[in-house]
């Protein structure tokens, strides 16, 4: 590929690829990360107004698992079916629609009249949460140069443990506030006020140069790319041309051509680890009450709210470990790379879940061996974060060509969303037919086969470039002319 015209300016994609990182940069970064963030807030803030929502709406078991399941299983409905949008229309536009659906939603969900309307108005609002993952990995992967771009993938997703935390915030304060039942209103439509807030600072984020550029679009494409960059820049060939059409109709949503020859073990390789691991990050809650319990939270004089406030500030103090691995992700995946962090998470959250298991078979069971169960849960928490639960999100919006970007990394976030969605339903009944240790061991297994998966079909993308990773031939296919 020639980087350089005679009148010396880069190709679009090597300039990106090796621009120092730039304020610019820091705040596409941020903006697109912000979004993540929902789904962290949105993910705690659920768990603290449960008890409350069950309380006065007086659910059935079915029905609180469902009302638990709803967003999850919206979140992999918006990323599998709706972020092939993202490759059509382009990654701007998205990042508007999504978050005004998030507003609207969560209003709705704190009106709701009874609980199937606030199913119905989760899943919904999760649709928005799940369209956000594969626009901001897409955006993010193709504006970040090479060499520290991975650390910045994952320090995005990351931000999701900034939205746990002001989850735990908004949850307490409003609980101390208005120590009531209908408290989950106000938690539920809090999430409205940083959606509008990320909304109005998105107002002008421009659209992915190297979309622009894919999509017929190359003067645009120029002057987003020289603002980043700070260098002159011309469209290349390899900057302009795609490896296939782009399907139309049903088959832009179903996208046949993630599971092509050319395409089958990139799918595999970011979509079956990214559902096992998050039926083992769902698997592990159930050991939290336990923990809870042994640090003497509550008391046996607490009432219905005491319990709900002293749940959730001490689940807010064990979120201390997920920042642990974040912090250890974003030190370390461009310098150890991809595929090793992932191998190295799933190995260690498989013996942390036998660790968990253990504790319970000894005499006096997980109650009595409360080191035990602490050091397990922090070892998972940290390998967690440190390997899949980061690498995951990053891998798809690196190995995936750019007019299936949006939508294979959909793909793979949408069967992450599936594994936890499936978590949430089966691990209650599972965990009352079979016990709690058996239920771990067997989780422990869909680690290992997690570890299994990723080295058979591991790709490793660090300090590549994304038309290196894609395999590009030199040969241009003509571009298709988006809307403007």
């Amino acid at each position: 590929m020639i980087n350089r015209s005679p009148g010396g300016s880069r190709s679009l994609g090597a300039a990106l690829d090796s621009a120092p990182i730039s304020r610019l940069h820091r705040r596409f970064w941020l903006l697109a990360g912000l979004g993540i963030m929902l789904d962290g807030f949105d993910f705690f803030i659920i768990g603290v107004a449960n008890p409350l929502i069950s309380k006065e709406f007086d659910g059935s078991p079915a029905e609180q698992g469902l009302l638990s399941a709803a967003a999850i299983v919206g979140a992999a409905l918006g990323a599998a079916l709706l972020g092939p949008l993202g490759d059509r229309i382009g990654r701007s536009r998205i990042f508007r629609i999504d978050l005004w659906m998030f507003v609207v939603f969560s209003v709705l969900c704190a009106c709701a009249w009874d609980i199937w309307s606030l199913i119905a108005f989760r899943l919904l609002l999760g649709v928005a949460v799940g369209l956000d993952y594969p626009i901001a990995a897409s955006y993010l992967a193709e504006i970040l140069p090479s060499r520290n771009r991975g650390r910045w993938l994952v320090g995005a997703f990351s931000l999701q443990a900034a939205g746990i935390l002001l989850g735990a915030v908004a949850g307490v304060v409003i609980l101390l506030v208005l120590p009531d039942l209908d408290s989950w209103r106000l938690m539920l439509g809090f999430g409205a006020l940083p959606a509008l807030l990320i909304i109005a600072l998105r107002r002008n984020m421009p659209e992915s140069p190297r979309w622009l550029a894919r999509n017929g679009h190359e003067r645009e494409a120029r002057e987003v790319a020289e603002v980043l960059t700070g260098q002159p820049v011309h469209i290349a060939e390899t900057d302009r041309e795609r490896d296939a059409p782009p399907p139309e109709g049903l088959r832009a949503f179903v996208q046949p051509q993630l599971f092509s020859r050319r395409l089958a073990r990139r799918t595999v390789f970011t979509s079956v680890p990214w559902f096992l691991m998050d039926i083992a990050t769902y698997g592990v809650g159930i050991f939290t009450p336990t923990l809870l319990a042994g640090l003497a939270l509550g008391g046996a004089n607490a009432t219905f709210i005491a319990d709900d406030i002293a749940s959730t500030e001490g689940t807010a103090a064990l979120d201390v470990f997920l920042v642990v691995g974040f912090v250890l992700a974003i030190v370390l995946v461009d310098r150890v790379g991809r595929v090793p962090l992932q191998l190295a998470g799933f190995a260690m959250m498989t013996c942390a879940l036998c660790l968990l298991a253990v504790s319970g078979q000894l005499t006096g069971g997980s109650g009595s061996h409360l080191v035990l169960v602490f050091t397990g849960f922090a070892l998972f928490n940290i390998f967690m974060n440190m390997g899949p639960n980061a690498t995951t999100f990053a891998l798809p919006a690196e190995v995936f060509p750019a007019e299936v970007r949006a939508g294979g990394h959909g793909f793979a976030a949408g069967c992450g969303k599936l594994g936890a969605a499936l978590g949430t339903f089966l691990f209650p009944v599972l965990l009352a037919d079979i016990g709690a240790s058996a239920l771990l061991y067997g989780i422990a297994a869909t680690s290992a086969l997690a570890f299994v998966v990723t080295l058979l079909f591991r790709i490793e993308p660090a300090g590549r470039s994304l038309e290196e990773l894609s395999g590009r031939e030199a040969s241009a296919v003509a571009p298709r002319v988006a809307p403007p």
